[in-house]
C-alpha cells in the first residue's frame, strides 16, 4: 500500500472510530441508572423481580460492583448498587451455590490492570478531543479554503507542459512575436549586453477559439519555466480588497520561482476601463486593477516576471493597463486564412480515418472564416455521423453535415412544408445562386439546401470568391445584391414576398450602412459619420455625444435607402434576364432538396443533374487530380 493511499485510509479510519465512540457515549448518556439500597436489593430478590445481574470485584476498595435489569424495566434501564467483598450472599451467587432464577455474569476486577481503566475511562474523552481539534484544523488550511481569502488563485504547472509550437497550427507571424519571450527566458544575458528590454506583459486579442490560450501554453512548454495560470475572475470576490491581496499574493510567489510566466486568461473580467456603467464604478474590481497596475509597473523591481495574457475584448480594457510598461506588446491572433486552415485540420485530422477523395486543402478552402475551435468542431461532428450512420470512413456527406450543424444547427427532418412553402423556399435560394454565378463581386456559391435547419427554412452557403483584407465598392455592392436575390426572386415569380429574408436585409443594411458612415461610399463624401456601436458600456452609450446633426442623419438614412433601391432593381433585371437558369436550379432543388457546387456547375452546363455512372466517372477523376497534386507537392 502506498504512501498516499494510506493518507486517504487515514481520516476515513479515524472518522469510524470517533463515531463508535460518540455512540457509546451517547448511549451510555440515554441509559437510565436507578442506585438502589442493600435493603431494596434483598427485597426485589425474595420478590423474584431481578431478570439479569452483573458482578464485578474491586479488589482496591474491597466491594462488589453490581448492575442488572428487572423484569419491568425499560430496554434502556438498568440498577446499581455496592456491596462489600465480604457478603456472603454475593459470594453464594458467584460460587452457582444457590440458583435466584436469573442469569448471572462474573467480570473480572478491571483495578488490577491500570492501563484497562485509562483506556476505558480515558480513551473516549480523548478522541473526542482529538476529533475536534482535526476538524478545526481542516476547516482552517486543508481542502476548505474558506479562511484563505488573500490567497492567490494562480495554479504552478509543477510536471511542466508537453504543448510546444508544434502542437499549434498556423499563427506562423504570432508565434515570431513571442519567440523573443522564450528567448530572453533562455539567456537574458544576450538581451542586457545589449541594453533591451524585454516586455512586461504581451497581450494576446482575438476572436473566441483561435488559439490564444494554447499559444500562451505553447511559450510555457518551450521556455521550460515555472508557468502560473489564473483566470481573471479569480480575483474578483464579494469583498472588497480580497482581489488586490491576491495580485499581490501571485507577484508574491512568481517572484520566488523568477524568471517564470504568468498567464491571465480572460483579463477582461478584471482589466475594465475603471469609472465607466450607469451605476459608477465597481469598487472590487477597481482596487484589483490599481493593485494589478502597481504590481506590473510601479516603484517595486519586477525582473524576471512576463505576463501573458488573453481577451476578445481588447476595447473595454483600461488605457493604463496598456501602456508601455505594463503590455508593453499586442499579439492579435486572427482568424486564420486558407493556408494556416489547412495545418490546423492537419492537427486535428491526425486521429480521423477520412475517405481518400477528401482532401484538407478543398476543406480549407470551403471554411473561411472558421476558427481553429470551429474547424476541431468540424471534424468531430463529421467523426461522430460517421459512426452513427456504421461507416468505416468519414465522407464529404459526413463533412457536408457536420458544416450545416455548425452553422445553423442539425436537420429538422421532421418538419414538413406545404407544396406552396416549399416551392416558395426553393425559389428564395435558387435566386442567392443566380445572383452568385453571374456577378463577381457576389459570394460564391457552395451549397444549397431546402431543409429547415435551426430558424432558417433552408440556407444557401456562400463564401468569398478571393479572401482578401480590403473588399472595393463593387464588390459590397454585389454583395448586397447577392443577399437581395431571394426576395427579388420571389417578387418575379410568386408576385408576393414572404418573411424568409429577414436575415438577408439584416446584412444588407448593416454593409449599406457602413458604405455611408464609415468607408465613405456615399453622395455625402468621405467621411467617418459614426463610429463602429459596439460600446460595451451602458453608460458610455447614454452619455456619448452625437457628432452629427439630424439633417446628415436624415442624409444618411437617405443615402442607404438609395444604395438598397438601386441594388433591388438592378437584381431584379438580373433575376429575370436569367429566368430559366432560376427555374432550372428551383425545380432541381424541389426533386433533391440539396445540391453542392459540383452539381451547380454541371447543371448550369448540361442543364440537368450527372448520372450515377457519371458522377462515379468525375469522383475517379478528381480522386485522380488530387493524388497528382499530392504526388508534385511531395
Amino acid at each position: 500500500m502506498n504512501k498516499n493511499m494510506k493518507k486517504g485510509l487515514f481520516p476515513y479510519v479515524f472518522l469510524f472510530i470517533f463515531i463508535v465512540t460518540c455512540l457509546i457515549l451517547v448511549n451510555s448518556m440515554n441509559t437510565k441508572i436507578n442506585e438502589l439500597s442493600y435493603d431494596e436489593f434483598m427485597k426485589s430478590m425474595s420478590n423474584n423481580e431481578i431478570e439479569e445481574l452483573t458482578i464485578t470485584p474491586k479488589t482496591r476498595s474491597n466491594l462488589y460492583y453490581i448492575e442488572g435489569s428487572m423484569k419491568d424495566y425499560n430496554e434502556n434501564e438498568k440498577f446499581t448498587l455496592y456491596l462489600p467483598l465480604s457478603d456472603e450472599f454475593i459470594s453464594k451467587i458467584i460460587s452457582g451455590e444457590a440458583d435466584y432464577g436469573f442469569s448471572v455474569e462474573t467480570k473480572q476486577d478491571p483495578e488490577a490492570a491500570s492501563w484497562l481503566l485509562i483506556v476505558v475511562n480515558v480513551l473516549p474523552y480523548v478522541l473526542l478531543i482529538g476529533a475536534t481539534i482535526w476538524l478545526f484544523t481542516r476547516q482552517l488550511g486543508g481542502n476548505n479554503k474558506s479562511m484563505d481569502f488573500g490567497k492567490s488563485r494562480a495554479k504552478l504547472m509543477e510536471d511542466g507542459i508537453k504543448t510546444t509550437f508544434k502542437d499549434v497550427a498556423g499563427l506562423t507571424e504570432e508565434k515570431e512575436e513571442v519567440q523573443e519571450l522564450i528567448d530572453f527566458l533562455k539567456n537574458p544575458k544576450k538581451f542586457q549586453s545589449m541594453g533591451a528590454r524585454i516586455p512586461k506583459g504581451v497581450l494576446l486579442v482575438g476572436p473566441p477559439g483561435t488559439g490564444k490560450t494554447l499559444l500562451a501554453r505553447a511559450v510555457a512548454g518551450e521556455a521550460r519555466v515555472p508557468f502560473y495560470y489564473i483566470s481573471g475572475s479569480d480575483f474578483v470576490e464579494l469583498f472588497v480588497g480580497i482581489g488586490a491581496s491576491r495580485v499581490r499574493d501571485m507577484f508574491k510567489q512568481a517572484k520566488m520561482n523568477a524568471p517564470c510566466l504568468i498567464f491571465i486568461d480572460e483579463i477582461d473580467a478584471v482589466g475594465r476601463q475603471r469609472g465607466t456603467g450607469l451605476g459608477g464604478g465597481h469598487d472590487e474590481r477597481e482596487q484589483t486593477l490599481n493593485q494589478l497596475l502597481t504590481e506590473m509597473d510601479g516603484f517595486g523591481a519586477n525582473e524576471g516576471i512576463i505576463i501573458i495574457a488573453a481577451t476578445n475584448r481588447p476595447d473595454v480594457l483600461d488605457p493604463a493597463l496598456l501602456r508601455p510598461g505594463r503590455f508593453d506588446r499586442q499579439v492579435t491572433v486572427a482568424l486564420p486564412d486558407k493556408n494556416a486552415r489547412e495545418e490546423i485540420l492537419k492537427v486535428h485530422a491526425k486521429n480521423k480515418v477520412l475517405d481518400k477523395g477528401i482532401t484538407l486543402e478543398y476543406l480549407a478552402k470551403r471554411t473561411p472564416g472558421f476558427s481553429g475551435a470551429d474547424l476541431e468542431n468540424l471534424l468531430n461532428e463529421a467523426a461522430l455521423l460517421a459512426v452513427r450512420r456504421n461507416k468505416k470512413s468519414i465522407t464529404m456527406a459526413e463533412i457536408d453535415e457536420a458544416t450545416d450543424r455548425v452553422l445553423m444547427g442539425p436537420a429538422k427532418v421532421t418538419k414538413k412544408y406545404t407544396d406552396k412553402e416549399k416551392k416558395l423556399v426553393a425559389y428564395h435560394e435558387a435566386g442567392h445562386a443566380v445572383l452568385g454565378l453571374k456577378l463577381d463581386g457576389a459570394n460564391d456559391v457552395q451549397k444549397i439546401t431546402i431543409i429547415p435547419r435551426g430558424h432558417a427554412g433552408g440556407y444557401t452557403m456562400m463564401t468569398p470568391k478571393e479572401e482578401s483584407f480590403n473588399y472595393t465598392k463593387n464588390q459590397l455592392l454585389e454583395s448586397i445584391s447577392g443577399l437581395l436575390a431571394g426576395r427579388v426572386a420571389e417578387e418575379v415569380v410568386f408576385n408576393e414576398i414572404s418573411t424568409g429574408a429577414h436575415d438577408d436585409f439584416k446584412k444588407a443594411t448593416k454593409i449599406a450602412r457602413s458604405m455611408v458612415t464609415e468607408y465613405g461610399m456615399s453622395d455625402l463624401g468621405p467621411m467617418m459619420l459614426e463610429e463602429p456601436s459596439e460600446n460595451t458600456f451602458l453608460g458610455r452609450d447614454y452619455t456619448k455625444n452625437r457628432n452629427i446633426s439630424d439633417t446628415v442623419a436624415h442624409e444618411i438614412d437617405e443615402e442607404m435607402r438609395k444604395i438598397i433601391n438601386e441594388r433591388y432593381e438592378i437584381t431584379k433585371n438580373i433575376i429575370i434576364e436569367n429566368r430559366k437558369l432560376l427555374d432550372l436550379i428551383a425545380n432541381t432543388l424541389l426533386e433533391e432538396e440539396t445540391i453542392t457546387k459540383e452539381q451547380i456547375d454541371y447543371l448550369v452546363e448540361h442543364g440537368h443533374l450527372p448520372k450515377e455512372e457519371e458522377e462515379k466517372d468525375d469522383n475517379n477523376n478528381n480522386e485522380k487530380n488530387n493524388n497528382k497534386k499530392d504526388t508534385n507537392s511531395k
